[in-house]
């Protein structure tokens, strides 16, 4: 599906922050981007640079930009899709999202987290290898977390680590973070087992990761987990996560399940 031409489209002004900027998108080239590469020139207190979408350290240093590229103009819809999903799946099993202690992982500047507060989460601590999404969801969604750590969860500190493990955590979202060198299936793993036996497991991740033997090692680790009888999936499914910047549609497959037990190590080697 092809949309409107983004070339010379301005961003209105943010609903986050009071920050003025402009954006603009490739057009001559945005059929030949991969989404890995996709990027935007944004114009911001009087400079202009061209930002990949994947430097996440200077979009959110720009109050609102994330928020405009993604949402506004490239019509993501994946944390409000796997919120609603949990809450089905809550609802049958007869739970309160305010039972939830959720651990958000590649937390960002704080959407999932939002959509889990507004669902009636009472506990939700964020967690984000960089520390520009910690300080942009504190300064964005302030009061959303309850506690948010910037760091790699397969490098922890004492400090950091014993943090979540007092946490007595009962579900984890992962959203729009796997894949793409953000967060690896050892990253994956890690946050997992901090979920307790029985937790609720929300994640999407690009259809493109799930292909048998993708170098990404996802698709491996997902089949072994349901072999293996680490985590029970209840809802899997296809869905159009965003649009790219040439308007086509990025498939993504939405999974929501229940742990049964921790991830062993020997699930993430070959």
């Amino acid at each position: 599906m092809k949309s409107t031409d983004h070339t010379e489209k301005k961003a209105e002004k943010p609903e986050i922050g009071k920050t003025d900027f402009n954006v603009t998108f490739p057009s001559l080239e945005a059929d030949t981007i991969c989404q890995d590469r996709e990027y935007c020139m944004v114009e911001f207190e009087n400079e202009k640079k061209r930002i990949r979408f994947h430097d996440y350290q200077e979009i959110y240093s720009i109050p609102g930009l994330y928020e405009h590229i993604f949402y506004e103009v490239l019509k993501c819809r994946s944390p409000q899709l796997i919120g609603k999903l949990l809450e089905n799946e809550l609802e049958r099993a007869d739970r309160d999202a305010s039972e939830l202690t959720v651990l958000d992982v590649g937390a960002g500047n704080g959407i999932m987290g939002e959509v889990l507060r507004d669902m009636g989460v009472r506990r939700i601590v964020g967690v984000d290898i960089l520390e520009e999404a910690r300080m942009g969801a504190l300064r964005d969604r302030p009061g959303v977390y309850s506690e948010y750590h910037a760091g790699d969860l397969t490098a922890l500190s004492p400090e950091m680590e014993e943090a979540l493990c007092n946490r007595n955590f009962n579900c984890m979202t992962l959203v729009a973070a796997l894949g793409f060198g953000d967060i690896p299936p050892e990253v994956f793993s890690a946050a997992f087992n901090y979920i307790r036996d029985g937790g609720w497991i929300a994640f999407n991740i690009k259809d493109e990761f799930l292909k048998t033997g993708h170098e990404s090692g996802f698709s491996r680790l997902i089949r072994r987990m349901e072999q293996q009888g680490t985590m029970k999936l209840l809802v899997q499914a296809r869905y159009v996560h965003r649009l790219s910047i040439s308007g086509e549609e990025l498939m993504y497959t939405v999974m929501l399940g229940r742990k049964l037990c921790d991830v062993s190590p020997s699930l993430n080697g070959s």
